[in-house]
């Protein structure tokens, strides 16, 4: 069994949070798959990431409960298929915009005759050729998300939805309101009318959808509109926000403690 496809699976009434990792760092996604995220993005398209980096950021998440999505780096078969090999087995193919799109993205995931998948027999993905009958059923075990990005790609929404082997849709926001003509401005009416309405259509034909928020109360919006699965902000993101308020906590701090020097007060608050 896919271990995306099972999380949402059983998921209940709550939807499955994430986070995306931008740092590329293999000891940083191990700490956020301990923090308690129920999946985690191992991004190839925006972070300073090869296969080798994907293959040392699994490792490290496979002791943590966190379920690894790889983004690669574009809806490329050749970089599908080194993914893949390199264990990942769940995608999310970026800048799907039609129902040919989808269709190549989920071809390149499967073996012939399902698929133009490339076969090779020692790799990370079949346990070093110790699973014999890896190439029969791995199939069976690739989940791909779709990340709808302009315009063009919602108008396409329930075609792409149908497409066999299409597990699941994701909206990007960034991009879609750039394309919009909002840039920088995801949470633009015109930006947010768009996505309201992609849920009721994913809805409507029985597809899970999911999207990245910036924040804890974006992300309560959003899970209030039906998304499937959510994430929150990235891995540099959460910690240059604490980072931030606790700087801007110390130095207001410091400020109320100079000030009330110069008014005569000494540092342990006697006069």
């Amino acid at each position: 069994m896919n271990p995306f496809r099972q999380m949402l699976r059983h998921a209940g009434a709550q939807a499955p949070l994430g986070t995306w990792l931008m740092a590329a760092s293999p000891l940083v996604a191990e700490a956020m798959g301990h923090a308690g995220f129920d999946w985690v993005v191992v991004d190839m398209e925006h972070a300073p990431l090869e296969v080798p980096g994907v293959v040392s950021m699994l490792q490290a998440l496979s002791g943590t409960r966190a379920v690894p999505i790889v983004r690669t780096p574009w809806n490329d078969a050749v970089a599908i298929k080194r993914v893949l090999d390199a264990g990942a087995t769940t995608l999310l193919v970026p800048f799907v915009q039609t129902a040919d799109e989808a269709r190549a993205a989920v071809a390149a995931t499967r073996y012939p005759p399902q698929g133009v998948r490339g076969m090779a027999g020692m790799s990370r993905a079949s346990r070093f050729g110790t699973v014999s009958s890896y190439l029969q059923r791995a199939n069976d075990g690739q989940a791909v998300i779709v990340q709808l990005e302009t315009p063009q790609a919602l108008a396409a929404l329930e075609d792409i939805a149908a497409v066999p082997g299409v597990d699941a849709l994701f909206i990007g926001p960034a991009d879609l309101s750039g394309a919009m003509g909002y840039p920088g401005q995801p949470g633009h009416p015109a930006v947010a009318q768009a996505v309201a309405d992609a849920v009721r259509r994913a809805k409507a034909v029985g597809r899970p959808i999911g999207i990245i928020t910036a924040s804890p109360e974006s992300l309560a919006q959003h899970r209030a509109l039906g998304f499937d699965f959510l994430a929150l902000d990235c891995d540099l993101g959460l910690m240059m926000r604490a980072a931030q308020d606790a700087l801007a906590a110390l130095r207001s701090a410091t400020g109320h403690h100079v000030h009330s020097l110069s008014s005569g007060t000494q540092a342990d608050g006697t006069p």
